[in-house]
C-alpha cells in the first residue's frame, strides 16, 4: 500500500482539489498548482479527508486534548476530524470561533466545548499565518493551551516579497514563534515524488519542470 502522504496526493488529484496550471497565490506569486481545500465539498470528499486528517494527527504523537476550527474553512475541517478520530476510537471534544461575537443567545465567539487542555489547531493551509495567530490568541486568552497546527497541504515555500525573501517558510515561522509543531498531511516535497512516479497521468507529468523551477525560486531548504 501507499505511503498515506502519496494516497493524500493522489486523493487531492483526483478530487480536482489540487491543480494545476497557473494561479495567483495570497502573496501575489505565479504558481503552477494549487489547493483549494474548499472543493473538498460532498459528504464522501470531505469524510476521507478528515480521515487523512485524523490519521495524521494519530500518528504524529502529539498530546492533545480536543480541536479547533478557525473560521472559516477551520470549521468544517475541525467538525469532521473530530467524528473521524471518534471512529478511530479517540472521542474529543471540538470548538470553533464566529467572525462576530453574537450578542444574543449564549452569546460569545466560541462555538462548541470550551477551551481547555491541549488544543490542535485544524485548518487547510498556512499562508501569512494569520489564522493560526488569531487561534493562538483565543486559546491562550481561553486558559488553554495550543499544542500544535494540523494542516493539509505545507507548500514548503518562503514568505515575504520577492525582493525580500524570508529564509523560512510561513510554516517553518509559525513553528518557531509560538514554539508548536506545525503538521501537514502531505508538503510540495510529496507532490514532486507523485508526479514524477512512472505510470502518472501524462498530463500531470508535464507540469514537472514548472514546479521544480518554482520550487527552487520559492522553496526553503
Amino acid at each position: 500500500m501507499k505511503p498515506l502522504r502519496q494516497q493524500f496526493i493522489e486523493f487531492a488529484v483526483g478530487a480536482g482539489v489540487l491543480r494545476f496550471g497557473e494561479f495567483v497565490t495570497k502573496a501575489g506569486r505565479t504558481s503552477p498548482y494549487f489547493f483549494n481545500a474548499g472543493l473538498f465539498n460532498d459528504g464522501a470528499n470531505l469524510g476521507r479527508l478528515a480521515d487523512f486528517y485524523a490519521q495524521t494527527l494519530l500518528d504524529s504523537g502529539v498530546e492533545f486534548d480536543m480541536l479547533f476550527g478557525p473560521a472559516y474553512k477551520g470549521i468544517a475541517l475541525a467538525s469532521a476530524t473530530a467524528v473521524a478520530l471518534a471512529d478511530k476510537g479517540r472521542n474529543v471534544p471540538f470548538a470553533f470561533n464566529r467572525k462576530e461575537a453574537k450578542d444574543h443567545g449564549e452569546g460569545g465567539t466560541i462555538v462548541g466545548a470550551a477551551l481547555k487542555g491541549r488544543v490542535v489547531i485544524v485548518d487547510d493551509v498556512i499562508s501569512a499565518g494569520t489564522s493560526v495567530r488569531e487561534s493562538v490568541e483565543i486559546i491562550r486568552q481561553a486558559g488553554a493551551q495550543p499544542c500544535a497546527v494540523l494542516i493539509a497541504l505545507d507548500r514548503m515555500e518562503r514568505s515575504g516579497k520577492d525582493d525580500a525573501l524570508s529564509g523560512h517558510s510561513a510554516v517553518q515561522e509559525v513553528g518557531q514563534l509560538y514554539g508548536i509543531p506545525v503538521i501537514s498531511i502531505g508538503n510540495l516535497a510529496d507532490l514532486m515524488e507523485y508526479i514524477s512516479t512512472a505510470g502518472v497521468n501524462p498530463q500531470l507529468a508535464s507540469y514537472r519542470d514548472a514546479i521544480t523551477a518554482y520550487r527552487d525560486r520559492y522553496g526553503v531548504k
